[in-house]
């Protein structure tokens, strides 16, 4: 379902967890603490974590350090 709402919607792409924590760099226990603390939204779906890859872009935008002048 979720693999076909990704072909189907080009602005909405859908990431499962282990991927989002690759894409992150995070530990499993690093990305439960994002989650509990609602830094990224996600949604769940049973034990099955999905996050938006709109999301994951802007929480690296938020947290991006500035060059140094």
């Amino acid at each position: 379902m979720v693999e076909k709402t990704q072909r189907d919607s080009s602005n909405c792409d859908w990431l499962e967890s282990e991927e989002a924590r690759r894409l992150l760099g995070i530990s499993p226990k690093t990305w439960q603490n994002y989650r509990d603390q609602r830094l990224i939204p996600f949604s769940q779906i049973g034990r099955k974590i999905y996050v938006n890859q709109a999301d994951i872009d802007n929480f690296l935008l938020r947290h991006r350090i500035g060059e140094h002048r």
